[in-house]
């Protein structure tokens, strides 16, 4: 494959949130061949059955980018010792009517960052049982769970030197994850 889109679904609305900080800093350390893209989930409805025969504009954008992507990447905050209601709606809405999910088969990698020591493990473990559910394969290793630190991010929005190693590392085997679950 010349090349491989990935639709970022990341769980907070917030502009200048850690996770989209990390969804974008992440992004430049994958080879060229990987284009990310993070995908609008604040302007959806809320999931309502009644509406599966007739999708919103929002829901069918968000479906057909997901769709349209050989792979996926989450980045979550964590709230309330799970994952946001925006990203479950998200997920909701993408996945319905029943039958029609456009997450089948789409390889995946999961991530957070909180200033909480133990940096989204639950958010991340919720959401893993969501997508296994919805037959979305979930790089298992390495597990990343960040605790925002100083120096995670620097000025200009890159990964900071004391994380990139270990960061660089997970992406490797991100990448590794999608070209091989890749459809």
């Amino acid at each position: 494959m010349s090349e491989y889109k990935i639709a970022v679904l990341v769980g907070s609305l917030r502009h200048d949130s850690l996770n989209r900080k990390l969804a974008s800093a992440l992004a430049k350390l994958a080879p060229q061949d990987f284009k990310f893209h993070q995908v609008e989930i604040g302007d959806l409805p809320l999931y309502n059955q009644d509406e599966d025969a007739n999708q919103a504009a929002p829901v069918k954008r968000l479906k057909a980018e997901i769709a349209g992507s050989q792979g996926l990447l989450f980045v979550t905050p964590e709230y309330n010792r799970s994952i946001p209601g925006v990203l479950k709606n998200a997920i909701d809405n993408a996945s319905r009517p029943y039958g029609q999910s456009a997450f089948a088969g789409k390889p995946a990698g999961v991530l957070g960052v909180s200033v909480g020591a133990i940096g989204t493990a639950l958010a991340q473990q919720h959401l893993r049982n969501v997508l296994a559910y919805l037959d979305v394969p979930t790089l298992g290793q390495p597990e990343i769970f960040i605790q925002a630190k100083d120096g995670l991010f620097t000025d200009s929005g890159e990964i900071g030197e004391s994380s990139k190693a270990f960061l660089q590392k997970w992406m490797d085997a991100y990448v590794a994850w999608i070209k091989r679950h890749a459809v």
